[in-house]
């Protein structure tokens, strides 16, 4: 059973048996939704956020896969896409199961780690006497953007929103603010194709991490909406609740897309808006092997 700092274990068999739900693959957000469906797992887990503002279960998830991925089960793509290999179709794992491969993979980092000299901040905590605890390192690159987001003021990170949106196709985009404003920060035209186009209003919200968006928010959001638009974005630093997300995709009701921070920082990457690009290269052990 996993213990104490290695609980990112349990999530191993889950993961695998999520894609082969999803039909072998999967987006990141898909696939922890299909491992909460699947396990009933109450909304306190799911929401549980360290003091870093890190989602434990997300990050937790993300780690299995990581180790899925250096054990062949599931395939490396960086495309945001996570897909069983042929070996990872056929393979179930219990928690114990969880545990060798956790300790086979830890091995063979050291053992690369010592025949190298690549340094990184993975293969530093493997060479600990303990066993090394994913959750202790996070996917942490969202950080500083975040953090440089939650210390604009409220109109500030209205206005560089509006940018984003004009990066992301958006036309006409327009701050409303005020108080009067109902619950709407702004609106933007976006055009599907020469002929079709449609209006989208968007609320901002520049939260601390340990503010979570509720399902009351989502409502009173689409409330605001109605006779003004069909659809709706809120865009946040922070995260929004289980209930939130599910309040968004109500049926019957007009859909409204939810931008939490680590997706919002994937929106700043992809047009590089107030972001400076650069490559870091890592050793593919696995590759130089076949030399040795």
């Amino acid at each position: 059973m996993a213990k104490g700092k290695n609980q990112f274990l349990k999530w191993f068999g889950p993961l695998l048996d999520a894609l082969r739900d999803l039909g072998d693959s999967g987006r990141p957000r898909e696939v922890t939704t299909k491992i909460a469906q699947n396990l009933k797992l109450a909304n306190s887990v799911i929401d549980e956020t360290r003091e870093s503002g890190v989602k434990v279960f997300y990050n937790q998830v993300a780690w299995a896969r990581q180790y899925l991925v250096w054990e062949g089960l599931l395939d490396s793509s960086k495309h945001g896409t996570w897909k069983l290999t042929e070996k990872g179709r056929t393979t179930h794992l219990s928690e114990e199961d969880a545990r060798k491969i956790f300790l086979k993979q830890v091995a063979i980092h050291q053992k690369d780690r010592k025949k190298t000299n690549a340094v990184g901040k993975l293969n530093e905590a493997l060479t600990c006497d303990e066993e090394v605890s994913p959750e202790s390192e996070h996917f942490d690159d969202v950080s500083e953007l975040i953090d440089v987001l939650r210390r604009l003021s409220f109109e500030g990170f209205e206005k560089v929103c509006k940018e984003l949106l004009r990066e992301s196709g958006f036309e006409n985009v327009e701050v409303t603010g005020g108080s009067a404003d109902g619950g709407i920060d702004g609106f933007g035209i976006l055009e599907l194709n020469p002929f079709v186009s449609f209006k989208v209003l968007f609320q901002c919200k520049r939260y601390k991490k340990d503010k979570t968006v509720s399902r009351a928010q989502v409502g009173d959001f689409r409330n605001a909406m109605i006779g003004r638009a069909e659809k709706g974005i809120i865009i946040t630093t922070s995260y929004f609740s289980s209930s939130a997300i599910q309040e968004a995709k109500r049926d019957g009701a007009p859909q409204i897309e939810l931008v939490d921070g680590e997706r919002l920082v994937r929106m700043f990457e992809k047009v590089e808006l107030g972001l400076k690009s650069r490559t870091v290269y890592d050793v593919d052990y696995k590759y130089f092997a076949q030399f040795k």
